[in-house]
């Protein structure tokens, strides 16, 4: 249910004209912390202004001024020292401040990993007149923390000139862990392709707001994006097109290993995935004996889905899935493999149930544990896997009940629900980007809605998570990708990241449109919906 009538193609002039309003938009936004007036000292930025919402604040005392004398101290860990030396990256080039990381002196920032009730991606943050101090059980935990630290600094720290500051960081206590394991961005770069850099670039703006998995659709009707040796027309061919007949382009092994490792230093887990049996008509182009008829259809260009298949009775198929997966897992550290599994309208139910009973196993095999799209629970989901919901509110009780039992049998799910978090979704109808397919998705709709409670019949325990998809039949580079992700995204994260009882949209939208000078320091292009007070235009 992914598709769209009429394809709608902005082109790269209008991708400019799009930026440059944008940035028009955002000019003159006042920003965080900034002096009220000449000489006057600034406020700042209050512990619980920030998304994700945290676990628990305990605001109080002096707040913790960053000056050319300050220390990011560290402990022996070598983990530690990586995240000490991310946070000097973004605090050197906006404070002007040497900011050497050191395992010596005292107050400052500093970066502790500890026993203690944190998890494996939880923090505390304790800031005073004498130092901040940010303790975690584990490295993601220190990570995610010091996203939360960036928020509590002035916007301008974001920028990569000398700004005059003053950096404070309000006093008190913040305690804080994710209420879900799995929250996720996922990037289509097959219907039009992405580069390393631009892949890069969204990494690190996910990261922001502490989602912890990329999954990236590395496979589809439109294009082959990921070189397999094996089979070596996929990207070759495969991947020499994309939407609207534009050059495409593939990942050879050297550039996903890198996409895998910028991810890893964000600590977010890449999760690839290959879409079958339908959504494969780049595959079954690229090779004949794929196809049941032994003829390999022409490249596709269009938006349509549906219409493809990989052959269920041909054992090549079994020995191609085997390749790719051998293959894919071996440059991937990550325990994920998703299978795809949607919309395989060519191919009957009884096939479609043989083919996931002939793969599953492979993904075992491999190492990798299986999540597919929510299709999956037609068949029978191997042990431990995870099925994806991409539904809407209108998809009919039986499909939804259908992932309920699979769900109350043990299936673990994520939620994606279209109508809600798809970040593609246009906001309205004068949006210029994007599908109307699910409706449209404003800034609140895709806030309020608690995933525990979303799926009737769906214990909460069985919810691993949410993650948001970004499809980018419309989206051609990094401008697009912001202007859609971009108010919509930090809601999904918070959902995924903060306790049900801290979701309140008129707090929420107070919080996100303190965001906006922050994205302007960024570069970040957003949506100024009418539904979230923006702050003042000059």
């Amino acid at each position: 249910m992914r598709r769209q009538r009429r394809h709608h193609r902005t082109t790269p002039r209008t991708a400019r004209l799009l930026g440059s309003l944008l940035l028009v938009t955002a000019a003159g936004a006042f920003t965080l912390g900034a002096s009220a007036a000449p000489g006057a000292a600034a406020a700042p930025v209050p512990l619980d202004r920030v998304i994700p919402a945290p676990a628990s604040v305990d605001p109080g005392g002096s707040p913790y001024r960053i000056t050319e004398d300050t220390r990011i101290r560290v402990d022996g860990s070598r983990e530690a020292r990586r995240v000490g030396e991310y946070l000097a990256e973004v605090l050197r080039p906006s404070t002007g401040h040497p900011l050497p990381v050191t395992e010596d002196g005292r107050g400052g920032i500093r970066l502790r990993l500890a026993d203690g009730p944190y998890g494996a991606e939880g923090y505390r943050l304790d800031s005073g007149r004498s130092g901040v101090t940010l303790t975690a059980a584990k490295p993601a935990g220190l990570f995610h923390g010091v996203q939360t630290l960036r928020q509590l600094l002035p916007a301008a720290v974001e920028k990569d000139t000398v700004q005059p500051g003053p950096w404070l960081v309000a006093g008190g206590t913040i305690e804080d862990s994710p209420r879900y394991g799995w929250r996720g961005a996922m990037l289509d770069v097959s219907r039009h392709f992405f580069s390393v850099d631009e892949v890069k670039r969204y990494i690190d703006q996910i990261a922001l707001y502490k989602l912890n998995k990329l999954h990236l659709h590395l496979s589809d009707d439109q294009g082959w994006r990921i070189a397999v040796d094996s089979w070596p027309r996929l990207a070759a061919y495969g991947g020499s097109t994309e939407v609207g007949g534009g050059p495409g382009g593939h990942y050879t092994k050297a550039d996903y290993k890198e996409i895998v490792r910028y991810a890893a230093s964000r600590h977010l887990e890449v999760v690839p995935e290959i879409d079958m049996p339908g959504h494969t008509n780049a595959a079954l182009a690229s090779y004949a004996d794929l196809n049941c008829d032994g003829v390999a259809p022409p490249l596709y260009t269009g938006t349509e889905v549906g219409f493809s298949s990989l052959c269920v009775g041909k054992e090549i198929t079994y020995d191609f899935v085997d390749d790719v997966v051998r293959e894919l897992a071996e440059i991937t550290p990550g325990r994920w493999f998703h299978i795809g599994g949607d919309e395989a309208h060519s191919t009957s139910h009884e096939d479609y149930v043989k083919f996931m009973e002939r793969v599953q196993p492979i993904v075992a095999e491999y190492g990798k544990t299986v999540i597919g799209w929510h299709q999956l629970t037609g068949a029978t989901p191997a042990k431990g896997a995870l099925a994806q919901y991409w539904g809407l509110d209108r998809t009919s009780d039986a499909e939804k009940e259908q992932v309920a039992e699979a769900a109350r049998n043990g299936t673990g799910l994520v939620l994606s629900p279209a109508d809600r978090i798809y970040l593609d979704m246009k906001y309205d109808k004068n949006t210029p980007l994007g599908l109307a397919w699910a409706g449209h998705v404003e800034v609140q709709r895709s806030y309020d809605w608690d995933p525990g409670a979303y799926l009737p019949g769906v214990p909460e325990s069985a919810v691993r998570g949410i993650e948001a998809p970004l499809w980018t039949e419309t989206l051609e580079n990094s401008g697009h990708l912001e202007y859609m992700a971009f108010p919509r995204l930090p809601g999904a994260a918070e959902l995924g990241w903060s306790p049900a009882a801290t979701h309140d949209w008129e707090d929420y939208r107070q919080r996100l449109a303190a965001q906006a000078p922050r994205w302007d320091a960024l570069g970040i292009g957003y949506y100024r919906s009418p539904q979230v007070p923006w702050p003042a235009q000059e």
